[in-house]
């Protein structure tokens, strides 16, 4: 009976607990990856060195395999400056991924950094190729060609990026295409449409407000300088501008106090240093003025314009060889600019060097077709010489430019410049027939250089317009792109920011061309 009841224990069914499946040991991630979520983290908290520690261990454990870690060691190489080393490592990683086209948006960007303009548009056609829904690649493209100066082929491949995505910096690269070319009408429609997309952006309120002020529509030049101004009550554009049009108006000591906030955020800003000495300049505050423009001449010193208003400035407190040796300066600078060359001639006169002013009368004639002043100085000289045939000439020429702006613009003219031109008129016996506009009867900016057998001159100083030149280049400049702004932020790769050229100096956005009228 025992070994029975042995037998029928021993055929019992075995129990649920061993009858479970052992549990598998947890997967080991491959070795090429395992340490790709440390470097990221030290990448993204900026902690470069410890990142740069990890990159070399894991670089070792895969004998140089690991594609995400050598593109961090890149993106960390070309944030310190080593362009040429992040190349040579972003091109190791499109060789180890072919397929990729962050790779090949990184070897092109820092090739774009190099310099080399070129070859970085066929890099980036090679990864459009690969992806062709990326609007950073058409925005890229689009900015390299600015650089190669094709200007259709970059107002294409702008279009596509804002056909794919939507950003302000591509409304802003598109805008600049056409102030290069001179189409302010085209640039405005662009910016108009940035700010329809992007309403509280500051810049291209300010941009869009000076381009307005750049064609004479005041209102609305102040309507979207205020509302950037609402927006960010510090921005010193906006304030620099809006200063620069009380000072057109002769309201110097309010543009004073607007220009004392922005010295507050920008203290060493060229403009603002130019527009404050013309402003004292206004007030008959001489020493102030040129201590001022001497500052702004320092901070910039191939400002034209600068060198202008300092030899405008020196002529008025009868400091020849001062001003003769900043206008001369100027005109190196902008050597197609008459009214230079005119009061250039108006030192020299001064200066008791006849020849040389008469050349220099010659070629502000031959250089300025619209300003009468320039013929006016002109036929004094002649006159005072005893040539009574060219200055009746000149004369003439200057009717024939003071009738052109009669009837071109309702232009009001300085009354010294109606008296000078009357007097004139009665030695030569000319000029019976000539009718003047009706003259201003407070002008706060004339200034002139007279004497009774001297060449005279009157000349509107250029503080304000300076003012709107500066800032039309400097809003309409590039600005440095926030984080992230160029794409979507992923684990695996961090993204590539939109390309962002500075303007080139021989192709700025065409300038303010107040400087060149005359009250």
């Amino acid at each position: 009976m025992a070994e029975g009841k042995v037998a029928m224990r021993t055929q019992f069914p075995p129990s649920a607990e061993s009858q479970k499946p052992r549990l598998k040991k947890a997967p080991e991630f491959p070795i090429l990856e395992k340490q790709n979520w440390l470097i990221h983290l030290h990448y993204i908290r900026k902690d470069y060195e410890a990142c740069k520690a990890v990159i070399k261990e894991q670089l070792q454990e895969t004998q140089g395999l690991c594609e995400y870690a050598i593109y961090v060691q890149a993106l960390i190489l070309r944030l310190e400056g080593n362009i040429q080393e992040s190349l040579d490592l972003f091109q190791t990683c499109a060789v180890l991924s072919p397929p990729c086209a962050d790779n090949l948006k990184q070897v092109a960007r820092s090739l774009f950094l190099l310099g080399k303009h070129k070859a970085a548009t066929e890099v980036y056609n090679e990864a459009a190729k690969l992806n062709q829904k990326d609007w950073e690649i058409c925005h890229n493209l689009g900015v390299c060609y600015i650089y190669l100066k094709q200007f259709n082929k970059a107002q294409d491949q702008l279009h596509n990026a804002l056909h794919l995505n939507r950003h302000d910096l591509t409304y802003i690269m598109l805008g600049k295409i056409h102030l290069l070319e001179g189409d302010l009408d085209k640039a405005i429609e662009i910016y108009k449409k940035a700010v329809e997309f992007s309403p509280e952006n500051t810049e291209l309120l300010t941009t869009l407000g000076l381009l307005y002020l750049q064609l004479g529509i005041y209102q609305k030049a102040f309507e979207h300088l205020g509302n950037a101004l609402t927006y960010d009550p510090t921005n010193y554009k906006a304030i620099l501008a809006a200063g620069s049009m009380m000072q057109t108006h002769g309201d110097f000591d309010v543009a004073l106090t607007k220009y004392r906030v922005v010295a507050c955020a920008v203290p060493e800003s060229p403009p603002l240093w130019n527009n404050i000495g013309m402003c004292f300049f206004g007030k008959k505050k001489y020493v102030a003025a040129i201590s001022c423009l001497k500052r702004a001449n320092y901070l910039a010193p191939f400002d034209w314009k600068i060198l202008y208003n300092l030899g405008l400035v020196h002529l008025t407190m009868q400091q020849y060889a001062s001003a003769f040796h900043f206008l001369s300066a100027a005109i190196n600078f902008q050597p197609k600019m008459g009214e230079l060359y005119m009061l250039l001639a108006v030192a020299l006169t001064n200066l008791e060097d006849t020849e040389n002013a008469r050349r220099a009368y010659t070629e502000a004639v031959r250089l300025d077709k619209c300003n009468p002043l320039v013929n006016l100085n002109y036929a004094v000289l002649l006159y005072n010489q005893g040539e009574k045939g060219g200055a009746r000439a000149q004369y003439q020429e200057m009717e024939k430019k003071v009738n052109m702006l009669k009837d071109s613009s309702s232009l009001d003219f300085d009354p010294e410049m109606v008296e000078v031109a009357q007097k004139l008129g009665a030695a030569l016996q000319v000029g019976e027939a000539l009718v003047w506009t009706k003259p201003v009867k407070d002008p706060k900016s004339k200034h002139r250089t007279t004497s009774t057998n001297k060449a005279t001159s009157f000349q509107q100083p250029l503080g304000s317009n300076q003012a709107l030149g500066q800032a039309m280049s400097s809003a309409a400049a590039c600005r440095k792109p926030p984080s992230g702004a160029g794409g979507t932020s992923q684990l695996t790769k961090p993204p590539s920011l939109p390309l962002e050229p500075e303007p080139p100096v021989a192709a700025q956005p065409p300038e303010v061309s107040a400087q060149t009228r005359e009250k």
